[in-house]
């Protein structure tokens, strides 16, 4: 049996300064709220064993797992839709996929790119229905490869990555991630970069100590801006949290921050409930002072996803020798190796903006005191997620946690 990858890939890259019209609108929020749904999971499941600080694309590996999905068939196919959470319709997904990607490639004021490829050894047959899906939907180009030549074949890969990426992921492969047996690789890279709405004064950045747990304190260059912010309280889950604005509108970067230094797992563990709260109460809320400390921090991330997937995300069949991808050939193929690796840089001059204004009355300012200074101090470990937020279209684009700044 030939692998559908010996490298089959999920690139993410966030790059930020701080740091970092949809036709058919239930088929994009079908798909994008699929893409909820596994992002939640996807970064539950990869924190229980990422110890350090993490920067990942919940969607970028979305993507590019929706990729191989649509060559899927029987089982195999059914295990994509309920690990990925896919609609039930194929061509809602198809659909969806298709504007999702035209939307966030035409998103203004910042950089935002995705990209799709399929690398295909010189002798593997693919279906030519299965091109075109790639084409037509993904927006994915197409390129034969020599992977015989395997360091060549490499290079080839990874200069597409670094391409796409603005240099700033590069020898995601080695050679010996691929080989003659490697049938195709399909590659997925987000690239994002942007500026703050409001950009924080290089002169106010200042040491302050961050807790690493509740035994280590270390200085880290913090940032600091007194401003007028989207923050709330989540007293049930013992955390607060604010949104900060980048250059559009539409993109934010939004930090939980758990009110104990040892907190975070705690938040992790329950994510998806968490971020579904702390979205609605912002959106729930005005802008309001708020005194804002936060750590200069650069994270760089490589995850092998293969035993994250298949043994503890159900999605096993694809990985096995009892895979069906005859969507994209009658050779039978299955999946090697899903990598991932990502990138983020978040300092004084900003990344992402999404600054929403909502006209719900200050449901939560019961319980907070207007006339006592609002201080946001990230100085313990926190979750922080970009997020795109237009107005038919609503999605994380990168998330990750910070456990350690190093800038």
């Amino acid at each position: 049996m030939r692998t559908l990858q010996r490298s089959f890939l999920a690139f993410c890259l966030f790059a930020s300064a701080m740091a970092a019209s949809v036709e058919n609108n239930s088929a994009v929020q079908a798909v994008s709220q699929g893409a909820h749904l596994f992002s939640s999971n996807f970064v539950k499941t990869v924190s229980q064993e990422k110890l350090d600080n993490l920067i990942c694309s919940p969607l970028s590996a979305h993507i590019a797992l929706s990729m191989a999905a649509d060559g899927a068939a029987g089982t195999t196919e059914m295990q994509f839709k309920d690990v990925l959470k896919l609609p039930a319709s194929k061509p809602q997904t198809l659909e969806g996929y298709q504007n999702l990607i035209a939307k966030l490639n035409n998103v203004e004021n910042v950089t935002l790119k995705l990209a799709n490829k399929m690398f295909i050894g010189e002798s593997f047959p693919v279906k030519p229905e299965y091109k075109q899906d790639l084409k037509t939907y993904f927006h994915s180009d197409i390129q034969s490869v020599n992977f015989n030549d395997s360091q060549e074949a490499v290079n080839v890969i990874n200069n597409w990555c670094k391409e796409k990426t603005n240099d700033r992921i590069k020898d995601i492969l080695s050679e010996g991630d691929v080989d003659a047996s490697t049938a195709l690789v399909l590659a997925n890279a987000v690239y994002f970069k942007g500026l703050w709405a409001h950009q924080f004064d290089p002169k106010a950045t200042t040491d302050r100590p961050f807790h690493i747990d509740v035994n280590t304190v270390k200085n880290v260059p913090t940032m600091y801006r007194k401003g007028n912010y989207k923050y709330t309280e989540l007293p049930e889950y013992d955390a607060k949290c604010i949104e900060l604005p980048y250059a559009n509108k539409e993109v934010s970067m939004v930090i939980i921050l758990p009110n104990k230094i040892d907190g975070l797992a705690a938040l992790t563990d329950k994510l998806e409930e968490v971020t579904a709260e702390c979205s609605t109460r912002l959106a729930q809320t005005y802008e309001r002072e708020v005194r804002v400390y936060l750590p200069r921090f650069r994270t760089e991330s490589k995850l092998d996803l293969k035993d994250t997937l298949s043994k503890k995300m159900g999605l096993s069949e694809p990985f096995s020798h009892g895979a069906n991808f005859n969507g994209i050939s009658d050779v039978p193929v299955l999946i090697d190796k899903v990598i991932q690796k990502a990138f983020i840089e978040v300092n004084e001059e900003g990344s992402e903006a999404a600054a929403v204004t909502v006209m719900m009355a200050l449901l939560e300012v019961a319980w907070i005191n207007i006339a006592e200074p609002i201080i946001f101090n990230v100085n313990r470990p926190f979750y922080y997620h970009i997020h795109y937020n237009g107005e038919t279209l609503s999605i994380p684009l990168f998330e990750g946690y910070v456990k350690s700044p190093e800038a």
